[in-house]
């Protein structure tokens, strides 16, 4: 199951559809960010569909994408924005799960 945008609403208690297209984008966004943090499909095919990844990656782009949504501020010289532990916690809990695969995937190809 992929990120989707009911699932994104609901978390942030969002009931009307004016901003959908904005949602969209932040959930794109952020799966985009999470994977060029992580590591590409190309290497791993099916990676983030994997049990045990899925539910993690799903979590952080949820998260990720939520704090697009809270913290919709214009970058300047003074802002201050929270870092998302969560995310960070997370996406260094798939970086090691993908390593792991990545060498069990290497280990049966020689």
């Amino acid at each position: 199951m992929a990120a989707n945008l009911e699932t994104l609403k609901s978390s942030l208690r969002i009931d009307g559809d004016d901003d959908d297209e904005l949602l969209k984008g932040y959930l794109s966004a952020a799966t985009s960010y999470i994977k060029q943090a992580i590591g590409d499909e190309n290497s791993i095919p099916g990676f983030y569909e994997m049990e045990g990844v899925n539910d993690l990656f799903e979590t952080a782009v949820y998260a990720l994408a939520g704090s697009y949504w809270y913290y919709r501020t214009s970058i300047t010289s003074n802002a201050v924005n929270p870092v998302d532990l969560v995310v960070d916690s997370i996406i260094g809990q798939l970086r090691g799960l993908y390593n792991q695969t990545q060498d069990e995937v290497n280990d049966n190809g020689n």
